[in-house]
């Protein structure tokens, strides 16, 4: 009963590691591929229009700092509606994303 029992655990054990693994390699592969997607936007941009690309970075800028003070700020009684929600919405779609990239794109081997 107990090497059974060992067998079993050694068993799940390795399908854990490899799996966490497996994980570990795709989201290293996705962190890699998300940042080149965004320094291959900023150069495509840049060398279409920089005034553009200026004016869209300093609104972009705008909507996420409206953002991040409608998210900060003392919560006020029902919904937030139109921009202010868009706002939240985008700056916490930021917040997560440039969270990820922290972790996982700093031990990337692909740069």
């Amino acid at each position: 009963m107990g090497v059974r029992r060992a067998a079993k655990g050694v068993g799940e054990f390795i399908v854990e590691a490899v799996g966490e693994a497996v994980a570990e390699v795709i989201l290293n592969l996705l962190a890699c591929a998300l940042l080149g997607v965004l320094v291959l936007t900023a150069c495509l941009s840049w060398s279409f229009s920089p005034r553009l690309t200026i004016a869209g970075a300093g609104l972009i800028s705008l909507l996420l700092a409206h953002g991040a003070w409608q998210s900060f700020r003392t919560p006020t009684t029902g919904r937030r509606r139109g921009l202010a929600a868009l706002s939240t919405a985008g700056f916490t779609l930021t917040a997560v994303t440039a969270l990820f990239l922290v972790l996982y794109s700093t031990r990337c081997d692909c740069l």
